[in-house]
C-alpha cells in the first residue's frame, strides 16, 4: 500500500467535484441467508470478514484503504490491500456489503465506498453486535458521504501518527441548549499525555450545494454549544477544541470569510483549521492552522499551530 506521505495529489479525494453523482457498484439480484450460512460453514466467510463488517458498520461509509489501515492498526494480519479487496468482493457478491463510486465530468473517482446491506445487519445482530443500519442510510447524498470519509481520514491519521492518541469517537453528539437541538460532528479524538487530556472535535466542511448557508447554520449550533457549556456536557469534562476541516487552503480562507462577515466567531475559543491533505504528513504536529490579525495591515494571516502533543 502507498504510504500517506507518498501520495502525490493537490486535490483531496474527498473534495466535491462539479456535477458529481454517486453510482451503484454492488450486486443486483437475490442472495438467501441459507446461501450465506453455507459459505460460513465451509469457511468462505470467516472471522476476518466479520471484522470487516464491524468496521463498515462502525464508520457507516468507508473506503477499502481506510478499512485496510484500521485492520492493520487493530493487529489483523490482512497481508495486503489486494487480499483485502478480494474479501470485500466476496462480501459484495454475497450482498452483505454494497459498494459505490463517484462519477463527475472528470471521470470516475479512483476509490470505492463500502456500506452495509441488509444481510450484513442480520449477521452482525446474530453475534450480538449493535447495528443501527437501515436501507435509507445508503441513499445519503455525495456531500454527506464525503464528509464522513474525510472524518474517517482524520481519525485514522491521529490513531496512526500521534503518540498521545487515547481514543476516537465517530460522530460525537453535541447539544445546542438554547436552540433545543442535538447535532453531530464527523469525528472526535481524545489525546492524553502525562495524565492530562484534551478533546478535539472535527467539523468536515465540503463545497456541496448551498454549503455557505449550511455552514452558517452549523456554526450557530456550535456557538450555542460553547456558550451554554458546563462540565460534562456531551461527555466532555472541559470544552473540546473545535477544528474545521476544509477541502484545501483556499477553502479555509473561504470558510473564515463566511464566519467573519457574518459575525459568527465563537466567544473564548481559538478556532483552528486543517485540510484533508495536511493529514498525509508523517507527523501532525504542524497540521493545524490559525488565522490571526496582522497588526500592521489589519488583515488576517495564516499561521501553523505547533502543538507538541501532536508529535
Amino acid at each position: 500500500m502507498v504510504e500517506d506521505n507518498e501520495i502525490k495529489t493537490e486535490v483531496s479525494p474527498f473534495a466535491i467535484r462539479e456535477g458529481e453523482i454517486k453510482t451503484f457498484d454492488g450486486k443486483d439480484g437475490y442472495v438467501s441467508m441459507n446461501q450465506i450460512i453455507h459459505k460460513i460453514n465451509i469457511g468462505h466467510i470467516t472471522d476476518i470478514h466479520f471484522k470487516i463488517m464491524e468496521l463498515v458498520n462502525e464508520f457507516e461509509f468507508i473506503t477499502s484503504r481506510q478499512i485496510y489501515q484500521m485492520l492493520v492498526h487493530n493487529g489483523e494480519d490482512i497481508k495486503s490491500q489486494d487480499k483485502l479487496n478480494n474479501k470485500l468482493e466476496q462480501l459484495v457478491k454475497s450482498k452483505i456489503l454494497t459498494r459505490y463510486y463517484f462519477t463527475s465530468e472528470e471521470g470516475k473517482c479512483i476509490y470505492r465506498i463500502y456500506c452495509l446491506e441488509k444481510m450484513g445487519k442480520y449477521l452482525l445482530n446474530s453475534r450480538g453486535i449493535e447495528c443501527k443500519w437501515q436501507p435509507t442510510d445508503n441513499t445519503k447524498p455525495v456531500g454527506m458521504i464525503k464528509k464522513r470519509l474525510a472524518g474517517n481520514q482524520i481519525i485514522i491519521a491521529y490513531l496512526r501518527k500521534v503518540a498521545a492518541f487515547d481514543k476516537y469517537t465517530i460522530k460525537p453528539t453535541l447539544t445546542a441548549k438554547k436552540l433545543g437541538k442535538v447535532f453531530k460532528c464527523q469525528a472526535g479524538v481524545k489525546l492524553t499525555k502525562n495524565g492530562k487530556s484534551i478533546d478535539f472535535i472535527f467539523e468536515t466542511i465540503r463545497r456541496e450545494e448551498d454549503w455557505e448557508n449550511k455552514l452558517i447554520d452549523r456554526i450557530k449550533l456550535y456557538i450555542d454549544f460553547y456558550e451554554s457549556f458546563v462540565t460534562f456536557d456531551s461527555g466532555f469534562e472541559i470544552k473540546p477544541q473545535l477544528i474545521l476541516v476544509a477541502e484545501d487552503t483556499k477553502h479555509m480562507v473561504e470558510i473564515l470569510k463566511i464566519i467573519v462577515t457574518n459575525k459568527l466567531e465563537i466567544p473564548n475559543l481559538k478556532l483552528l483549521f486543517t485540510t484533508d491533505l495536511r493529514q498525509n504528513s508523517d507527523k501532525l504536529d504542524k497540521s493545524l492552522i490559525e488565522f490571526k490579525i496582522d497588526e500592521a495591515t489589519g488583515k488576517y494571516k495564516m499561521e501553523e499551530v505547533n502543538l507538541k502533543i501532536l508529535g
